[in-house]
């Protein structure tokens, strides 16, 4: 130490060395500036910027170490080699630039403590080469007991500051320039008193060595240009310092307006907030600037958010309380400086309405039950625990009986009514720990988790049906509704919820066909016979394009003459395995599933296909189902099969039940005129089975009347059935109306209708359904026979 002491006060001219020190400072200034400068800029002009910054840095270590050898004096006569010298300056600019390229958007500490060491180096072969550059008429001996301690001083304080100098936190950053000066410093005193120089006359200086004077005005040129490129960089970093304050006021003009809450952040401090963040917080700005963002988001590190993401936080406001908020960061230029700008969304309207979004979701918005996909979240946890051996429970579908009937005479806000009381009446009827949702319509599920419903679930059905059976009073009138329930217990019926809620439904699915107001438990055999009906559904729409429907042709023949006068055109399904299936056992599957349109569609179509073949004094007959006339474009249909088929509207005689009417009157009353209108004729079949039927004979455009074959069967011994059918004949007559008599089957029966003035006889006294080719031969030979 003293011998560094002794060094700096008696070897050297001091004022000298404060214009070294004096240099550094501005130089390393001019460095920073432009460096910054050119981290504002972008593309070419920030790499000739940056260029700049690394010769200023080298051109500053260079100008303070030959301003300091200028100042040694080693009482004897010296001079610089030149190309020595001029090789320091460039190791020292090659040396900055290698550790600046190394640094550039390194993140690791490490990784710019190495760029910090390159530049060390950098200086380090500048100092050393420039003094091997001094030449003096003596000897030169260095003490290496002192080299290496101040090589490795000044490589690891470079390499600090290079660590410091990226460093978020301004205070740190600020500490950089000091540690390079000192660590240039160190390296140039301890170089200085390492060296012992002996005077000797006999060693002359080389004849190209520069004398100091020389040299003196290159390394003022040098400091000059430092000390301007510092101005420069003066005037740069004040205009950026102005530049960003107009920007931060335009931010926060713009910031003013968000209805997001917005801080602009240098590192992890708040520099700026708009109101928005003020109102979401509870700080004024006062308080806000310059706080941590640890302050308001405790445990985010802002630099660790991925830049445009939005992650969920809690902020903290100035009373404690934590707001649930989404933040994004994103880096943007404020007067060419990097911010951090963090945004704020506030989530609590959000949250609310999610949870309200969560209870419409889970909730029946009519009765306020829970809904279907409530109820299969309870019934799955109850299966669940049932597997844990937790206790049993039951599951019960059930559906209102004349709920539709109800719904469409008061209409739908009086359904809606007749449903929340029955769903209070439900709710009152069971125990306090068993559910009732409504999955839609006039269908609700009920799961009995109550350990005495469990073990007698009939019971518990029977009172629910009886407690929906009472009239319910709904806009001063008297409404009766019934119930129908499938029970399905709890491992016994099924494993699984979806199971269970299927072997509950094939059993209310019984009790409604068993007269319904009633209540039914599953039977295993309900199982197979669902599964025999889905199979032959699967089949059937096989059978649909495999082409096993096949039609076959019954004769009606005039009652007098016994002439062959029309045919009804009847489906028959030649199945692959099980044979000819009669209609009774696939036309209601076809209706339930919706296959009677398509499969109605090809009878029509075939049946005039065929018709147009035979005679055209012999009309043909196909029958409608309910299920098609729900359809508005019936009509249309039927007027493009006979387009396309070429077959006379005027023989086409379409024979509809009365159930058709019962539905909805207005809209069946427009079908039916619109078939009226396209020319085919319209009969009702299975006249006198309904209670209303001589109602529709006079509103609905029929111009034929069918009479069942129920009133046929005990002719002509039953005198009541002889009344009836005389009646309807001489009814069909007074209004215009031809009669047709179904189900004769004796020549008695005939020998009757034909003496009552019947008009048309069908029934297998005459023929039984024929297959196409056996009806042609019929025909031909009542043909040949005539």
């Amino acid at each position: 130490m003293r011998a560094i002491l002794t060094c700096v006060t008696q070897q050297h001219d001091e004022r000298l060395l404060l214009l070294a020190a004096l240099v550094c400072i501005v130089g390393i200034y001019a460095t920073s500036a432009i460096a910054s400068h050119a981290g504002r800029s972008e593309g070419l002009l920030r790499r000739k910027w940056g260029m700049v910054s690394i010769v200023a840095g080298g051109c500053t270590a260079w100008a303070t170490h030959m301003i300091a050898l200028l100042a040694f004096q080693p009482g004897m006569a010296a001079g610089f080699e030149p190309i020595l010298t001029s090789a320091s300056l460039l190791l020292v600019i090659g040396g900055i630039g290698l550790g600046v390229g190394l640094s550039i958007g390194a993140q690791r500490r490490l990784r710019r403590f190495l760029a910090g060491v390159i530049i060390g180096l950098g200086v380090t072969a500048l100092h050393y080469v420039g003094q091997a550059s001094y030449r003096v008429t003596g000897h030169v001996v260095w003490d290496m007991g002192v080299v290496p301690p101040t090589i490795m001083a000044s490589l690891g304080l470079s390499g600090l500051a290079l660590i410091l100098a990226a460093e978020r936190e301004r205070t740190l950053r600020r500490l950089a320039g000091p540690l390079l000066l000192l660590a240039i410093v160190v390296l140039h005193v301890g170089g200085m008193t390492a060296m012992t120089l002996t005077y000797d006359p006999a060693v002359p200086l080389p004849d190209t060595a520069i004398a100091p004077e020389t040299i003196a005005p290159v390394i003022a040129a040098v400091s000059f240009g430092l000390l301007t490129l510092a101005f420069f960089g003066l005037r740069m970093t004040l205009n950026a310092r102005a530049q960003m304050r107009r920007d931060r006021e335009r931010l926060r003009e713009l910031a003013g307006v968000a209805l997001e809450g917005l801080a602009v952040c240098d590192g992890e401090v708040i520099t700026t907030a708009n109101r928005s963040l003020e109102i979401l917080s509870g700080m004024n700005q006062a308080q806000l600037v310059n706080c941590r963002l640890t302050r308001l988001l405790p445990g985010l590190v802002a630099s660790d958010l991925p830049e445009q993401e939005e992650r969920e936080a809690e902020l903290v406001g100035a009373d404690g309380q934590s707001v649930p908020v989404r933040v994004l960061r994103k880096e943007i230029s404020l007067g060419h400086k990097r911010q951090t700008v963090i945004a704020f969304r506030d989530q609590r309207e959000r949250l609310r309405s999610e949870a309200r979004l969560r209870t419409l979701a889970f909730t029946d918005a009519v009765t306020g039950l829970p809904n279907r996909a409530r109820f299969g979240d309870l019934l799955a946890h109850r299966v669940a625990a049932l597997r844990e051996q937790e206790g049993g429970f039951a599951v019960l579908m059930l559906d209102l009986d004349r709920f539709k009937f109800v719904n469409d005479t008061l209409g739908h806000a009086m359904g809606d009514e007749l449903l929340r009381k029955v769903a209070a009446r439900l709710q009152s009827a069971l125990a306090e720990g068993d559910v009732v949702a409504r999955f839609g319509g006039d269908e609700f599920a009920i799961l009995l988790l109550d350990k005495t419903a469990v073990l007698a679930p009939e019971a518990v059905a029977a009172r629910l049906v009886a407690a929906i059976d009472r009239a319910f009073l709904l806009d001063n009138q008297l409404v009766h509704v019934g119930a129908s329930i499938g029970i399905a217990i709890g491992r016994q019926d099924g494993h699984d919820g979806d199971e269970l809620l299927r072997h509950a439904d094939l059993a209310l699915y019984k009790a409604k066909a068993e007269g319904k107001g009633t209540f039914r438990l599953f039977e295993p055999s309900l199982a197979a016979q669902m599964l025999v009906r889905s199979r032959l559904e699967a089949d059937m729409r096989r059978a649909l394009t495999a082409g096993e429907f096949e039609l076959h042709y019954q004769p009606l023949v005039d009652a007098q003459t016994g002439a062959v006068t029309a045919a009804e055109a009847l489906v028959r399904w030649r199945h692959p395995e099980q044979g000819l299936i009669p209609p009774a056992d696939f036309i209601p599957l076809a209706e339930e599933t919706g296959l009677i349109a398509q499969l109605g569609a090809w009878v029509l179509r075939t049946a005039c296909t065929h018709a147009a073949g035979w005679p055209s004094t012999i009309a043909l007959a196909v029958n409608l189902s309910p299920v098609q006339f729900r359809d508005d474009r019936l009509p249309d249909v039927v007027a493009s099969i006979l387009a396309a088929t070429g077959f006379a509207a005027d023989r086409l005689e379409l024979e509809i039940t009365e159930g058709v009417m019962l539905e909805d009157e207005a809209r069946t009353l427009a079908l039916l005129t619109k078939l009226k209108a396209i020319g085919v004729s319209l009969a009702m079949d299975d006249f006198g089975t309904g209670y209303s039927s001589l109602s529709y004979l006079r509103r609905f455009p029929f111009s034929k009347i069918k009479i069942d074959r129920s009133f046929i069967r005990m002719l002509p011994e039953d005198s009541e059935s002889a009344a009836i059918v005389r009646a309807i004949i001489t009814m069909g007559a007074c209004l215009g109306m031809a009669t047709t008599v179904e189900g004769v089957e004796t020549a008695e029966q005939y020998a009757f209708v034909a003496a009552e003035q019947c008009d048309q006889v069908q029934g297998y006294h005459v023929s039984r359904p024929l297959p196409y080719l056996e009806f042609l031969a019929l025909v031909n030979l009542s043909k040949m026979a005539a």
